[in-house]
């Protein structure tokens, strides 16, 4: 058996500007963390050694690629031409919710074969052959950001080159001011699932020119920014930076934001918050606020909403388990 644990993100800048119809004219990029909240796969032999059996919000047993319903799976076992396997998807939040979840089953998923055949697999292939499945393959209206933050893991700050290379910096700070950053951040859950691939798709063509494309060029600009903030340690940079990018994030598409989500980032700012977004696409899923710590218990009061508690995670898709390989007869 083979296990993969791999992240969910968090991001604060820059969001948007990985989609292929603005990257590929201005280049893209945007700031982001991996959480410790996971997506795990595992991958055993299954007991006959025709079948697939795939177990996820439901259990499919076929004896190939061609009969699976799940598209994500399907595409990814014709990829790599497995059979004889049974695979379980089991996840620390679900999707919808604005942390990156089907990117971080791609990989994970990705992660899991490979290992499963007995192949290493750089970080720099998972997230490309994620992006290849998720944009290409299925047609996803979506960017390039989760993939690579699932697959490095780590606070990190991507760029999106308009000939299609994404290239990885790590953000360096000081011990104390890394720790202080995740204690001052915190997630409340809205109730609301939200289609990323629905809104993404207006935004990709909404984004083409005029206003809307110059409030994406500024988000970029804001990420940059947020970038040598946090080099300088500059951690109370994050909550006016992660404000400006919201309000311009709320340009660019209908359906970003509604009047219950405006309400209750409104009245985060009243008790506490510096600043905050909606994760994701928008919609619904979490919203995420920067919080001096001091003010931390007023803001969770004020809210009324469930609360993820949440820490950085650093280290990306990684096997987790390898067990030996039962004798199937």
């Amino acid at each position: 058996m083979i296990i993969t644990r791999t992240p969910f993100r968090i991001s604060f800048a820059g969001g948007g500007s990985d989609i292929p119809s603005f990257y590929q004219r201005h280049g893209g990029c945007v700031l982001s963390s991996t959480i410790n909240k996971y997506m795990y796969i595992s991958v055993h032999p299954s007991f006959g050694n025709e079948e697939i059996v795939l177990k996820y919000s439901k259990t499919e047993i076929v004896r190939g690629a061609d009969e699976i319903e799940h598209k994500y799976f399907q595409d990814i076992m014709r990829r790599l031409r497995l059979s004889g396997v049974e695979i379980v998807s089991t996840a620390d939040v679900p999707s919808g919710t604005g942390l990156g979840s089907s990117s971080s089953f791609t990989v994970g998923v990705l992660h899991a074969l490979y290992s499963y055949k007995g192949k290493f697999v750089s970080k720099e292939k998972l997230a490309r052959e994620a992006c290849e499945i998720e944009i290409q393959d299925l047609g996803n209206l979506i960017g390039k950001q989760d993939q690579y933050a699932a697959a490095y893991g780590g606070l990190n700050f991507y760029e999106f080159k308009p000939d299609g290379t994404v290239l990885v910096e790590p953000v360096i700070m000081k011990t104390e001011a890394y720790l202080q950053l995740e204690r001052n951040l915190i997630l409340f859950y809205t109730g609301k699932l939200h289609s990323a691939n629905e809104i993404l798709g207006k935004q990709s063509q909404n984004i083409s020119g005029g206003e809307k494309e110059k409030n994406q060029i500024k988000m970029c600009d804001l990420a940059r920014e947020l970038r040598e903030e946090l080099h300088s340690n500059n951690i109370d940079a994050m909550g006016e930076i992660l404000n400006e990018n919201w309000m311009l994030k709320k340009t660019l598409a209908d359906g970003i934001s509604d009047p219950v989500i405006d309400e209750y980032y409104e009245r985060g700012l009243k008790y506490g918050a510096l600043g905050g977004k909606l994760l994701g696409a928008g919609g619904g899923g979490f919203l995420l606020f920067y919080v001096p710590e001091k003010r931390r218990t007023e803001l969770k009061i004020a809210m009324n909403l469930p609360e993820l508690p949440l820490s950085f995670d650093r280290q990306g898709s990684a096997v987790i388990y390898v067990g030996l390989k039962p004798d199937i007869f």
